[in-house]
């Protein structure tokens, strides 16, 4: 999504294509116990949006390791 670019009306479905490419191919084919990594806001949400896979932060993902 590159920052706000991707949710920009008019690149919406221009940052969902790209992401078609080989993120969501991807995303969908890790076992479904696979933790997702992502560090940007709108990386997390354009993943959610093309794969319906919740990712998290880095540092969620360090702290509930450590809980």
């Amino acid at each position: 999504m590159a920052g706000s670019f991707g949710y920009e009306k008019e690149h919406y479905d221009v940052s969902m294509k790209i992401g078609a490419l080989r993120l969501f191919p991807a995303v969908l084919k890790a076992k479904k116990n696979t933790i997702i990594a992502a560090n940007g806001t709108s990386c997390r949400h354009q993943i959610k949006d093309g794969t319906q896979r919740e990712a998290l932060h880095p540092i969620t993902i360090l702290k509930n390791a450590l809980l």
